[in-house]
């Protein structure tokens, strides 16, 4: 099964991790929208949202600003929502070895942009007379070759990953002891602190923003419970 679902995982990876960086960056690489349409695929959306959701709190410390070196978040929400989505039962231990496949596929994500930014200068290098001369070809020819590679990479990574991690959590979930009640509040208290935390960073210094938090913190618990 997991060699059969790894072709449409590594091309939703590759699109996913397109958008990135690279082309539409219309947010479907968010971790809420890469982790459902992986569990989508894998037949089990629910539970991809779920993964989703608890990635989204963690992705919301990483910040993208410049050539700075973060985590990339599209790929790597595909893999946890897919071997999350993989155990519609969610016995224990099923969503602490997804988010930590998830994890460990973004600090690797992160450092292969790192590498391909550094192609890509390399491709512009080679290129420079015909860019200096604003020759309209070179200019879309080495913009064509750093999304292709982008979506390589993407695709590469999505694959290798799931391939190497999957197989481990499916063998890890066996031997997990902890109730699955304990482990997914466990996830959701470490998540939901991460995301406090970045939240704080971006209000804690304007005037009045803490209130409109907590506000929409009370309004949201209240709804919640209210179901």
């Amino acid at each position: 099964m997991i060699v059969l679902d790894l072709i449409p995982l590594a091309l939703l990876g590759g699109l996913l991790g397109l958008d990135v960086v690279s082309f539409p960056q219309a947010m479907i690489s968010r971790p809420l929208v890469a982790a459902t349409l992986a569990g989508a695929l894998i037949g089990n959306a629910a539970s991809g949202l779920l993964v989703g959701a608890a990635l989204e709190l963690i992705a919301l410390e990483t910040l993208p600003f410049g050539a700075s070196r973060y985590p990339e978040w599209g790929s790597a929400s595909v893999v946890g929502g897919a071997i999350f989505a993989s155990h519609p039962d969610h016995p224990p231990g099923s969503m602490v070895l997804a988010m930590l496949a998830a994890l460990a596929t973004t600090w690797i994500g992160g450092w292969t942009m790192v590498k391909l930014r550094r192609r890509n200068a390399v491709w512009a290098a080679a290129r420079r007379p015909a860019l200096d001369a604003g020759a309209r070809g070179a200019v879309v020819s080495l913009q064509l070759l750093g999304m292709t590679a982008d979506f390589a990479r993407g695709a590469v990574l999505t694959a290798i990953a799931y391939l190497v991690l999957a197989p481990i959590a499916n063998a890890c979930v066996h031997l997990w002891t902890i109730d699955a009640r304990v482990s997914r509040a466990i996830v959701v208290a470490i998540a939901a602190s991460v995301a406090g935390g970045a939240a704080w960073k971006l209000f804690h210094s304007t005037p009045g923003a803490r209130w409109f938090f907590v506000g929409g913190l009370a309004g949201g618990l209240f709804l919640l419970f209210a179901r």
